[in-house]
């Protein structure tokens, strides 16, 4: 079966993007010292390779080195990967998400993101979403 960009990542593909959206561009020594518990470099490179191929990186030439880059913003592959998680575990159910997540023994909402909440749901009712 051929991958897409819709493929699941692996635990160590999922590492490797939250590494490069927070660095913004990476080399494979930047992901190495990143990760826990590296694997060796010629690893890092190949999940690099692998993570191209799949359409989530792209590389650039920086004399003899590769430097890697996301294709998507890092705001727009999280509401992707959100949609993908409420069709899957919540049938599509945006409202079951929600009642999961703050019903959640560790949601830890303050004040604020209570007040934050309220506000995008105000702002729902009134788009009519």
């Amino acid at each position: 079966m051929a991958k897409t960009t819709h493929d699941p990542f692996s635990r160590r593909e999922r590492q490797i993007m939250d590494v490069v959206y927070r660095l913004g561009r990476v080399t494979v020594g930047d992901v190495l010292e990143a990760l826990p518990d590296p694997p060796s470099y010629s690893s890092v490179r190949a999940l690099l390779r692998v993570l191209e191929v799949k359409g989530r990186l792209r590389h650039v030439q920086d004399g003899p080195r590769y430097v890697y880059l996301p294709t998507v913003p890092r705001e727009k592959a999280r509401r992707s990967a959100l949609k993908g998680l409420v069709r899957t575990f919540f049938e599509g159910s945006t409202a079951q998400a929600v009642a999961a997540l703050l019903g959640a023994p560790d949601a830890n909402l303050t004040e604020e993101d209570l007040d934050r909440l309220s506000r995008l749901i105000n702002q729902a009712r009134k788009e009519g979403l």
